[in-house]
């Protein structure tokens, strides 16, 4: 008799997110294929006033799972005040929330 380990190959977790995150406000377009595209973020900022970001530049977007809960991860680069931040947009799908992750 031999023992097969059980794996979630086809969706493996990808266990807690590190960094630092901000909860956000999210306007997003989807294609009619059923993609993603964030069109602009708001969010508060230290001195409680909100900031929209409009430049945003999505390099890839993947499909992840964060402590059991499905998300879709954006890789972007988003310019506020004149200068380039490289942070992770993440989409929580069952919770219906938005959060922004960065370094």
């Amino acid at each position: 008799m031999a023992f097969y380990p059980y794996t979630n190959a086809c969706n493996p977790d990808a266990g807690n997110v590190r960094g630092v995150q901000r909860e956000v406000a999210c306007e997003c377009w989807f294609t009619t294929s059923g993609k993603m595209i964030p069109l602009m973020l708001k969010i508060k900022d230290e001195d409680g006033e909100i900031r929209a970001i409009h430049q945003i530049e999505v390099h890839y977007q993947e499909k992840k799972t964060y402590a059991g809960i499905p998300s879709v991860e954006f890789d972007c680069t988003l310019t506020v005040l004149g200068q380039e931040i490289r942070a992770k947009l993440i989409y929580y799908q069952t919770e219906n929330r938005w959060v922004l992750n960065y370094k």
